[in-house]
């Protein structure tokens, strides 16, 4: 069994790290939902199968992706708001409209400088080694 969860650990790993190189580079709705998936899917690993990685290596994982799902929630939520108010007929030139998009390029931006923090310090290899995947 623990060789089966280090196996699906990797592959869940090597996909979040892909969603983060593609949502750092294009940053748009369609990445950001990705890689909230690929976190989730992640997150949720780690809390299974706990008691097959070493001791407590996990929890710091699962604190660090909880941050990276809110700043891709507070982008996320305000694409979801754009779409809605543009199928209820509202004009892309009101003002609610351009002040969600100016919210959202702010948190796009926050979003992407973490994302590119998170590759600067090469968080993959070193969860890797961390969970001795």
């Amino acid at each position: 069994m623990r060789e089966f969860v280090r196996l699906q650990t990797g592959i869940l790993l090597a996909g979040l790290a892909s969603q983060v190189h593609r949502t750092a580079r294009t940053g748009d709705a369609g990445s950001i939902h990705d890689l909230r998936v690929a976190v989730r899917r992640l997150s949720r690993c780690l809390r299974v199968f706990a008691r097959f990685y070493p001791k407590r290596a996990w929890k710091p994982m699962r604190r660090r992706l909880a941050g990276l799902i809110d700043a891709c929630g507070r982008v996320r939520d305000r694409d979801i708001a754009i779409e809605l108010l543009r199928k209820a007929g509202v004009p892309a030139t009101s003002p609610l409209v351009r002040q969600l998009d100016e919210e959202r390029r702010a948190a796009d931006e926050r979003l992407r400088r973490q994302l590119h923090r998170w590759k600067a310090r090469g968080f993959a290899r070193r969860w890797h080694v961390r969970l001795e995947l």
